[in-house]
């Protein structure tokens, strides 16, 4: 057995037109028994191939091993490849040898189940087709966000995750117990960032946030992973180029590369590879001005939920931005405009309704200005010491934006809900398993 686990090839090699034969290292997927042949459907994390078990031509002790065997067995296969059209993927094994490492219980998952049994058994939920797709999707993701930052100079960061304050405005956070105080899990890495950029000029960081926001919308994750670019000298203008860079970058690197996971998926690549800079802008007076046009009654100063995202991107290909944001339903950081009523910021939309996929925004960066405005919304300064004292000593222009990893794979994978985009999602109601 240890000689046929070292020479072991994956389904997608075997697969690949280029052997005659192979040793394959999987699990059962599905099975069925005719006529002194069981045809056995396995899978490894690349794919799926259908094996020929014929009785005649294996030894007896195989044959009943893999006959007990469940579905979910683990098991080593070996035998010659062959094409044939009626197989899933052209291509099939003859079995000549096989070895059923575990053939453990009967399978709990079968063809029709609730959400919240699949929940439930999340940790075998993770084996099927579906969801090994769109954990590999999830891999390159994260590969091609960090990739592109790369290549465009920036240095990856790792920040604190537990915070004497939050980054936003204080609400919504996870309180924890720190020795003989309380602090916070992070709702974002922004401020140690920024203090990270007056040292690197470019960083990033992707790591989990939390919001302790008590929402069940589609869109929503108590935990969830974050990326935050900070740089230096960057206007909001500037931002909002790189983000639609980074987004086109990561989709089309998706649609060229994995073109195989997203067929599987039923995405077609096309969707992805339209997705190019420039994207559209529209200032947030222009938004709501729209969405009176479109039926709904937001006013000035409302944020905008799942409805409103809808209205404005449900005819949309790519990304849209809306810009300009009224003051008082943004966060203490962003410097207000000429206007005195809005401030330099922006949130990126995905199309089709899929929602916020990025907010950004210039950051204060004199202190005076910075201190009036977190006086203005009642802030507890303290807190805030080391974060004021950045201005104090070369302080410069600079911007930064945060990308909720989950909603970018959502959009990209036409997810119906973002649970489907993370391997063990906490949400309001779910911390188990």
């Amino acid at each position: 057995m240890l000689k046929m686990y070292k020479s072991a090839s994956s389904i997608s090699d075997a697969k690949s037109g280029k052997k005659q034969s192979a040793v394959i290292k999987c699990w059962i997927y599905r099975k069925r028994s005719s006529g002194g042949k069981i045809f056995a459907v396995v899978h490894d994390h690349t794919g799926t191939l259908q094996c020929i078990i014929d009785r005649s031509t294996i030894k007896q002790s195989e044959w009943d091993a893999i006959d007990k065997a469940y579905l979910e067995s683990s098991l080593i296969v070996s035998g010659t490849l062959r094409k044939d059209e009626r197989a899933p993927g052209g291509i099939e094994m003859d079995v000549k040898e096989l070895n059923v490492l575990h053939s453990g219980e009967q399978f709990p998952i079968t063809e029709y189940q609730s959400a919240e049994f699949l929940l439930d058994v999340r940790h075998l939920w993770l084996r099927s087709q579906r969801m090994r797709m769109i954990m590999r999707a999830r891999s390159y993701v994260f590969s091609y966000l960090r990739e592109f930052l790369d290549r465009h100079k920036f240095y990856e960061i790792t920040p604190p995750l537990l915070t004497v304050s939050g980054g936003e405005t204080g609400a919504n956070l996870f309180e924890v117990e720190y020795f003989d105080r309380k602090v916070y899990l992070t709702e974002s890495s922004q401020l140690y960032a920024e203090a990270m950029v007056y040292a690197l000029d470019r960083v990033y960081t992707l790591a989990p946030s939390y919001r302790a926001e008590k929402s069940r919308t589609v869109k929503h994750l108590a935990e969830y992973w974050h990326l935050e670019p900070e740089m230096a000298y960057f206007d909001n203008a500037m931002s909002m180029r790189l983000q639609a860079q980074l987004v086109s970058y990561v989709a089309n690197k998706l649609a060229k590369n994995n073109d195989d996971i997203l067929k599987e998926l039923n995405v077609d690549p096309q969707t992805l590879l339209k997705i190019r800079p420039p994207f559209k802008k529209m200032t947030y007076e222009k938004a709501i001005q729209l969405l009176g046009e479109l039926g709904s009654d937001k006013k000035w100063a409302d944020d905008f939920g799942v409805e409103e995202e809808h209205l404005l991107t449900k005819e949309e290909e790519k990304p849209i931005f809306v810009y300009n944001w009224p003051k008082e339903i943004k966060a203490f950081y962003m410097p207000v405009n000429k206007d005195g009523g809005t401030v330099a910021c922006a949130d990126m939309l995905a199309p089709r309704g899929h929602g916020e996929l990025i907010g950004g925004s210039e950051r204060i960066w004199k202190e005076d200005e910075l201190v009036q405005r977190m006086k203005e919304m009642n802030l507890n300064l303290e807190n805030y010491k080391w974060y004021i004292d950045l201005r104090k000593y070369g302080s410069v222009p600079h911007s930064g934006f945060g990308l909720g990893a989950e909603r970018l794979i959502k959009w990209m994978l036409n997810l119906e809900h973002i649970r489907d985009a993370i391997p063990f999602p906490r949400m309001i109601n779910r911390i188990y398993p």
